[in-house]
C-alpha cells in the first residue's frame, strides 16, 4: 500500500464515457476499436468526462463522505471503488474485501427464489458456500423476509427486493463498505436498523465510504468529506466546513463561495501572523491539538467578537462544575436581514459533540437584524467533568446556509476536585441502607478553584 494506514488511495482519477451517438457515427467507434484507442480517437464532443483528476485518501477505520449535485461524479466514483468499472486515467488502490451497497440486488435473477439468489449473490460478493450457509439465517432475518424467502424474487415488492440486497451486502463483513443513497430501502424502522448496522461497522473499525444527499447524515457520520463538482474535487476536509461551503455554493453560487474562501484564507493568515501570547488563564485550554479550527461563511451577518463571561461579568477561560458561564456574541449585519439563526456547539478536545442548540431549534422566530447587536447564551449550572472544551458559534440561515461559522476558536477548561469520568456531571448523591456505613468528606469549596485561574 502506498500510504501508511490508508484503506483507499486515489491519484489523478479520471473516468471518461463515450456519448451515445447516432448510427452514422458508429464508423468512428469502429475505427477507434481497430486502432486500440477507443476514447483517444474520439472528438471531445463525443465523450463525457464523469471524473477528472480526483485525488484523495481514506484512512483505515474512518468514515468518508462524498457530496455534490446530481451528475457531479459521486456514483461513478463508488463504481470505480467497487470494481464495477475501470478508471480511464489515474491509479486507485483499495485494501481489503469491498462490499458495495450501490445497486442493491443487481445480480438477482427474478425467476428463482430469494433463497437461491442469496447463495448466488453471496458468492458473487466473495463469500464461500460455507460462509453463505453460516450467515443465511441472519441475512433472511435482517431482511425480514422469512415468509417469502422461497418465493421467486419477481414476486417481491421493490422494498423487499432492496432489503434482501442490503442484507446480503451488509453480511459479507467487508473491510471497506461503499454506500450510495440506499438507506431508504424500507420503512422507518428498517432504515433505523440499517443505520444501527452501519454504526456497528464503524465501532468495529471498518472503513466506510458514504454518498448521500442527506447532509445532516453525512455531517453526523463522517470523519472527512469530499465535495465533487462537475467531476472535479471542489473541497475536502472537515465535514461541517465542507458541507457549509457546499450550502453557500448552492445558495449563492460561485461568487459567494469564493468570497467565503478568501475571507477564511485571510483569517488563517492573520491568525498565523499574530503569534501573540495566550490570554491569562487560556494557556492550558489552548493545548488541544486534535480539533481542526476554522471560520467560513458569506459574512452577510458577521460575528465580530466571541467572549465567555462568568457570573460577575468577567471574561474567563477556567470554570468549575456548577458555575454559570455566559457566551457573548457581538454581531453585525451590513444590510438588514430577516432570515437568521444563532447557535452554539460544545465539544471535547478530541471533537466529541457534548451539546448543541440554536435559536431556530428553540422556536425563536427571527424578525429583523440590522447593524450591530449582541447575543448572549447563558449556560447556568455548568455540569461538566474536568477537561478542555471547545465552542463553535454560528450565524446562519434557517436552511443551514452559513453567514459566519466559527469552529473551535474559543476554548475553556473545567477544573474539579472530583476526578469522575465522561463529559456530563448530573446532580446526584449516594444513599446507603442496611449494614453499610461510609464516612463522607467535608463540603468542598469548588468555587475557590475558579479564583485560582483569574
Amino acid at each position: 500500500m502506498s500510504a501508511l494506514a490508508s484503506a483507499v488511495v486515489a491519484r489523478d482519477l479520471a473516468k471518461v464515457y463515450r456519448r451515445f451517438l447516432n448510427q452514422n457515427q458508429l464508423k468512428t467507434l469502429k475505427s477507434a476499436l481497430l486502432t486500440g484507442s477507443l476514447l483517444h480517437d474520439l472528438r471531445p464532443d463525443q465523450t463525457f468526462v464523469a471524473l477528472d483528476g480526483v485525488s484523495f485518501e481514506v484512512k483505515k477505520g474512518s468514515t468518508f463522505g462524498v457530496i455534490g449535485e446530481n451528475g457531479s461524479g459521486k456514483s461513478t466514483l463508488l463504481k470505480l471503488l467497487a470494481g464495477i468499472t475501470k478508471p480511464t486515467r489515474g491509479t486507485l488502490e483499495v485494501e481489503g474485501r469491498v462490499s458495495a451497497l450501490i445497486e442493491l440486488g443487481a445480480g438477482f435473477h427474478p425467476e428463482i427464489s430469494g433463497r437461491e439468489n442469496v447463495h448466488i449473490n453471496g458468492i458473487m460478493l466473495g463469500l464461500t458456500r460455507r460462509e453463505v450457509e453460516e450467515r443465511f439465517a441472519d441475512i433472511v432475518a435482517f431482511a425480514e423476509l422469512e415468509r417469502f424467502i422461497d418465493a421467486p424474487v419477481k414476486t417481491y415488492s421493490s422494498g423487499m427486493y432492496a432489503r434482501l440486497g442490503f442484507a446480503v451486502a451488509i453480511h459479507v463483513d467487508p473491510e471497506v463498505l461503499l454506500i450510495d443513497e440506499v438507506l431508504a430501502v424500507g420503512d422507518e424502522a428498517f432504515t433505523r436498523k440499517c443505520l444501527d448496522k452501519i454504526g456497528e461497522f464503524r465501532r468495529r473499525g471498518k472503513t466506510i465510504l458514504l454518498v448521500s444527499h442527506s447532509l445532516g447524515l453525512v455531517e453526523r457520520m463522517c470523519d472527512e468529506v469530499l465535495w465533487l463538482k462537475k467531476g472535479r474535487r471542489a473541497d475536502e476536509g472537515d465535514p461541517k466546513r465542507v458541507i457549509d461551503a457546499y450550502l453557500i455554493y448552492v445558495a449563492g453560487g460561485e461568487e459567494a463561495l469564493l468570497k467565503g474562501q478568501e475571507q477564511a484564507a485571510e483569517d488563517a493568515a492573520r491568525k498565523a501572523a499574530e503569534a501573540a501570547p495566550a490570554e491569562p488563564g487560556a494557556e492550558e485550554a489552548s493545548q488541544v491539538g486534535l480539533y481542526r479550527e476554522g471560520r467560513w461563511g458569506s459574512r452577510e451577518v458577521e460575528i465580530t467578537k466571541v467572549r465567555l463571561l462568568d457570573s460577575r461579568g468577567r471574561e474567563r477561560h477556567l470554570f468549575v462544575p456548577g458555575e454559570t458561564a455566559t457566551l457573548v456574541l457581538s454581531v453585525n449585519a451590513a444590510k438588514p436581514v430577516t432570515d437568521f439563526v444563532f447557535g452554539l456547539g460544545l465539544f471535547t478536545a478530541d471533537g466529541v459533540n457534548v451539546y448543541g442548540t440554536n435559536t431556530h431549534l428553540e422556536d425563536l422566530v427571527p424578525e429583523t437584524l440590522s447593524g450591530e447587536g449582541e447575543v448572549r447564551i447563558v449556560l447556568e449550572d455548568l455540569r461538566l467533568v474536568e477537561g478542555t472544551y471547545l465552542v463553535d458559534v454560528a450565524a446562519h440561515r434557517r436552511d443551514g446556509t452559513p453567514y459566519d461559522y466559527h469552529r473551535g476558536q474559543l476554548s475553556f477548561r473545567v477544573k474539579s476536585h472530583l476526578k469522575d469520568v465522561g463529559v456530563y456531571r448530573p446532580l446526584h448523591r449516594f444513599e446507603f441502607f442496611g449494614g453499610i456505613t461510609v464516612k463522607r468528606p467535608p463540603p468542598r469549596a469548588e468555587l475557590d478553584l475558579a479564583s485560582e485561574g483569574e
